[in-house]
């Protein structure tokens, strides 16, 4: 039954395109599979939950460069058992931002997004089925500091692409916030 309320919200969620739709119902699909989805010891995958950032304005939004990655990504991580996705992406955004204004706009999906993570440290390859939530911040509020990022940074929407080549980052700018 700890599944079911993200179920409802997977059930509930409009993709924005046809890529998104197909990673939705993976999404469900993977869930009402695996009673342990919320597990990192799930090592075929696991649920994970992020943060898209955006300034009030919303004219930016903030990135962090993952170190592990090496790569500019939204916030996020393991739900480590905790069914509430929700809460997960606010604490993982807090955690790797170190930001208190952090609110959360909507208790529904953002987006939702499927990619594989390389095999590292004995961790087989393996899927993060990823949920993700509208947050807003004040982009005024000094950074805290995290040992898995390398940088934090906000960026104006329209010059994220000078970025990162990553269609999951621009599908998050298209999408109305």
């Amino acid at each position: 039954m700890h599944r079911q309320p993200l179920l409802q919200l997977l059930h509930q969620h409009r993709p924005a395109d046809s890529n998104e739709q197909t990673m939705t119902q993976a999404t469900i699909a993977f869930v009402d599979q695996y009673p342990d989805c919320f597990e990192r010891s799930l090592l075929v995958g696991h649920v994970t939950g992020s943060a898209w950032i955006v300034s009030p304005d919303r004219t930016q939004t903030l990135l962090i460069h993952h170190r592990k990655l090496d790569r500019w990504l939204q916030p996020g991580g393991h739900a480590d058992g905790d069914p509430d996705v929700a809460a997960v992406a606010l604490r993982e955004a807090q955690e790797e931002t170190g930001l208190t204004s952090l609110k959360l706009v909507s208790p529904a999906i953002f987006d939702v997004d499927v990619h594989s993570i390389p095999a590292r440290n004995g961790v087989p390859e393996h899927l993060h089925y990823d949920i993700r939530f509208l947050l807003e911040a004040d982009p005024e509020e000094p950074f805290g500091y995290s040992d898995e990022i390398k940088d934090i940074q906000w960026f104006l929407l329209n010059h994220v692409e000078k970025f990162t080549d990553s269609e999951s980052i621009f599908r998050l700018i298209r999408k109305k916030q």
